[in-house]
């Protein structure tokens, strides 16, 4: 099946997923961590776009990334990548590819989940057990959303900064999110989004998006459109036994 073209739409959030080939490990050190988030802010000066929060597990990482124009998203991943695999190799004497194929990424509607994909992207430690709160784990912009350490890679978007007045007031406000459980079916819909390629977003959104893409931007309904003239023409013919 050919792939659909990605949904990249300058100035709208996309959530994404880089993994290493295999699930295998692509951090094995501290000094790891800290040459990915530095090469990371590189690229995305230099590519022209930001990041509202991130999460750096053992085989795995997710962004919630703007990119400014066409092009920047995949520049930015594309440059970081390479960046990394080289350094990767060289400090574990090794060759080859590190990363699973081309990265994940879906298209966010800002207004009605960009906050909880924060929550999603943040609370991926807790949810693998390797901490019992996301403020404990030192590789995700939690601590920079939550309680203020500066971190230069995390730019607040829009809705961060509609949560209060002052610093104080938005890092409470993003705390108090936490306090609240995720739902499964948030959960559900962003991993199936980024892992298929879709929009992330309620219906009018996802038509919005359609129109401007000209492309499918969620899966189509099983058993066909309902609606066509061919579907209906199909389902007479079965229940006249043609």
């Amino acid at each position: 099946m050919a792939r659909l073209p990605r949904l990249i739409l300058p100035g709208q959030p996309q959530h994404v997923i880089v993994r290493g080939n295999n699930r295998s490990a692509i951090f094995c050190a501290e000094e790891d961590y800290r040459f990915y988030l530095e090469k990371l802010q590189l690229a995305c000066k230099r590519h022209g776009c930001e990041v509202h929060a991130y999460v750096l597990m053992t085989n795995h990482v997710h962004l919630l990334m703007t990119p400014h124009a066409e092009q920047s998203l995949s520049k930015t991943l594309q440059t970081l990548g390479r960046y990394y695999v080289q350094y990767f190799n060289y400090c574990y004497r090794r060759t080859g590819t590190l990363w699973e194929g081309r990265y994940k990424a879906t298209l966010i509607d800002s207004e009605a989940y960009l906050l909880t994909c924060m929550r999603y992207i943040e609370l991926n430690p807790v949810r693998a057990a390797m901490v019992s709160l996301p403020a404990e784990y030192p590789w995700s912009s939690h601590p920079c959303n939550a309680l203020g350490k500066t971190d230069d890679l995390v730019t607040p978007c829009f809705e961060y900064a509609q949560l209060g007045l002052n610093d104080t007031e938005r890092q409470a406000a993003y705390r108090q999110l936490f306090e609240n459980h995720l739902a499964d079916t948030d959960v559900n819909d962003i991993r199936e989004a980024t892992n298929k390629a879709w929009v992330l977003g309620r219906d009018r959104f996802k038509q919005q998006i359609q129109q401007q893409l000209t492309r499918r931007v969620d899966p189509a309904a099983r058993g066909g459109d309902r609606k066509s003239d061919q579907f209906q023409r199909s389902s007479r013919s079965r229940i006249n036994g043609v």
